[in-house]
């Protein structure tokens, strides 16, 4: 679903559930708050953020990460650009924390971690170059995402593990937009580890602006 302001009697400018493995695209005005529902808990919502008028100035998890000194999202993290601005701040969160180092499934990824009979599953690059073509993202403007819900514990080594879930049905996750935003979403269906709960379900998008 490709998503964009739409005008109502109240100040929403956005209520949908994007269901399992489905995605959207959505622009977001400077200003704007856009909060993300994981309605049944433990499902992953791998999102990517992009200057609305550059998207060449794109979200960047290295620059986000070294800049804050923080491996994990929560409230407070703003989320910076390969140019250093800053795209959007987390202003509410009710899950704790958030991953951005995992990165996205692919069903290249799914073959090497888990595979051959995962070769023709869906997977969020997919949804990634789906909704993004209507905004000319394709395979060279996917970067860095963030995993919004999803537990993804950094080892001493540095090495990356993927664990069940911290959240819990009806947790969410609010980002404000420090400047116009295109925010590309795929509901993760992800069923070979469990940052879905081996169980990909619906989420829920709200939208004031």
């Amino acid at each position: 679903m490709i998503i964009t302001e739409t005008s109502t009697e109240t100040s929403t400018g956005l209520d949908t559930v994007v269901p399992a493995g489905d995605g959207a695209l959505v622009t977001v005005p400077a200003g704007g708050r856009l909060r993300i529902v994981d309605l049944h808990g433990n499902q992953a919502v791998d999102t990517l953020f992009y200057d609305a008028h550059d998207i060449a100035n794109r979200y960047s998890a290295f620059d986000t990460i070294r800049e804050q000194r923080a491996v994990f999202l929560s409230t407070g993290s703003r989320l910076l650009s390969t140019r250093l601005d800053e795209l959007a701040v987390v202003t509410d969160d009710t899950c704790g924390r958030h991953d951005t180092v995992g990165g996205a499934c692919s069903q290249e990824s799914n073959v090497i971690r888990y595979g051959d009979f995962t070769r023709h599953q869906h997977a969020c690059r997919q949804t990634f170059l789906r909704y993004g073509a209507a905004a000319g993202i394709g395979q060279r403007e996917l970067t860095h995402n963030v995993n919004f819900f999803m537990n993804v514990p950094v080892t001493p080594d540095g090495g990356l593990t993927f664990e069940d879930g911290l959240s819990a049905p009806g947790k969410y996750v609010e980002i404000t937009a420090s400047r116009d935003l295109l925010v590309l979403l795929s509901n993760c269906p992800q069923v070979n580890n469990p940052c879905n709960g081996w169980n990909p379900t619906p989420v829920r998008l709200l939208g004031w602006w």
